[in-house]
């Protein structure tokens, strides 16, 4: 008997496995992308249309946490603005085209700009918050990476006027101490978009951010947040990225920094940082079950499949690791993504995102949730920056490697990451 009720259980497991990746197959490597644009979209559209026609603060519902941090009402839509314009960045910045994407992305290039005119203009309904209580430094470092994501089709389209605002705004987030955890990376974020925008910056901002998370690195491709290692997703949601983005700015502007005593370390060494970056991918993508789950653990959660936006950023780069192609994060992201925006709730009757993990679970929220807080999801997207053509897209079918695992397929090895030895 029980012989045959483990039998029945393994073919179970065997057959749905296998359904998984019939249905994955089925579907064309176009949908996929479309899937994609269609849903990335869904989510930003209230956002941006809004934002563009003036009246965010007036339609943007707010929903809190049960038991939330007082003034939250005050900070939401500069989190939401920021977070879904940081994800759907890399996306805009392929520019438009006569394709049906390509008037899409015209679309929300426009709405993107109009509404970035919108919040930084003081004469605007939707004026955003950039300097009351602390959340605001966090947020305008979002909105800083989407400028430095796609300097070309949001920052270039900006009048002078506005780039001259967002620059003042930028600059006021000073006066708000970051915390001593990943909060450094935000005043990073700000300082390496002025550098990039304006030319200069208060470099010792970045250096710092920099050298104290090189310091808190915990080996295999982890970081501390701050002195101690937390196991959630910090990492991806901020750590990681945001680290990479202003290494970026940093090499882009080396010229400035030619006599600063630590350009070596932060730009001729940022290969370091970006191995980091790679393993942390590998590890990201191995997390992902045969049916596209993933654990549920430690902060933030709400913030959904915001959780590979590490994973996600690599792939953009198109510098995944050795043993990850790139048809299989597509494969692996395309049925997370899928399986949590089937869940019902997961939306509100007006296309708001409800707080949730899978659906609508509002006791997920930590105190400083709200609405705004949930568009870091959008971070899983910045894949739709790479072209159509890339492999990313047009590669074939490869399953992920928990799937190929599970199916009794070729295994490979995993190894810990430790840096080459000059």
């Amino acid at each position: 008997m029980f012989k045959q009720f483990f039998f029945l259980v393994g073919l179970f497991l065997f057959v749905n496995n296998q359904v998984i990746s019939q249905n994955n197959n089925t579907i064309s490597n176009t949908d996929k992308r479309a899937f994609f644009v269609e849903s990335l979209v869904r989510i930003c559209d209230p956002i941006l249309t809004h934002l563009a026609n003036d009246n965010l603060k007036s339609k943007m519902p707010v929903e809190k946490a049960e038991n939330p941090y007082p003034g939250r009402e005050e900070v939401v839509h500069l989190e939401a603005v920021g977070r879904a314009l940081a994800g759907i960045a890399p996306w805009l910045e392929l520019g438009p085209d006569n394709t049906k994407e390509g008037q899409l992305r015209k679309k929300y290039i426009n709405l993107a700009v109009k509404g970035i005119t919108n919040a930084v203009n003081p004469e605007a309904n939707d004026y955003l918050n950039f300097t009351e209580l602390g959340q605001p430094l966090v947020d305008a470092a979002f909105l800083a990476e989407a400028l430095i994501r796609a300097p070309n089709q949001l920052w270039a389209n900006l009048d002078k006027v506005t780039q001259q605002r967002v620059l003042k705004e930028f600059k006021k987030t000073r006066t708000i101490a970051p915390f001593y955890m990943n909060w450094l990376l935000f005043s990073g974020m700000i300082e390496a978009a002025l550098l990039k925008f304006e030319g200069k910056a208060d470099i010792m901002r970045i250096e710092y951010c920099l050298m104290k998370h090189d310091e808190w690195y915990l080996g295999d491709g982890m970081y501390g947040d701050g002195p101690d290692f937390h196991w959630d997703y910090y990492n991806s949601f901020v750590i990681q990225p945001m680290i990479l983005d202003i290494l970026n700015v940093l090499k882009e502007k080396k010229e400035v920094l030619k006599n600063h005593p630590h350009k070596d370390k932060f730009i001729t060494n940022a290969n370091i940082f970006f191995e980091r970056a790679q393993r942390y991918a590998a590890i990201q993508e191995r997390l992902i079950s045969p049916t596209g789950t993933y654990p549920a653990i430690g902060r933030s959660l709400a913030y959904r499949f915001g959780v590979f936006q590490a994973l996600s950023q690599i792939a953009l780069f198109q510098k995944l690791p050795k043993n990850v192609k790139p048809a299989q994060v597509r494969e692996a992201l395309y049925t997370v993504i899928k399986n949590q925006l089937s869940a019902p709730g997961t939306f509100n009757e007006k296309g708001w995102l409800n707080i949730g993990f899978y659906g609508h679970q509002k006791s997920i929220a930590e105190r400083y949730i709200t609405t705004g807080s949930l568009y870091l999801c959008s971070a899983a997207y910045l894949v739709l920056g790479l072209p159509k053509d890339a492999p990313f897209w047009s590669d074939s079918y490869e399953d992920w490697t928990q799937k190929k695992i599970w199916a009794g397929k070729e295994a490979i090895i995993d190894y810990a990451y430790y840096p080459k030895k000059n």
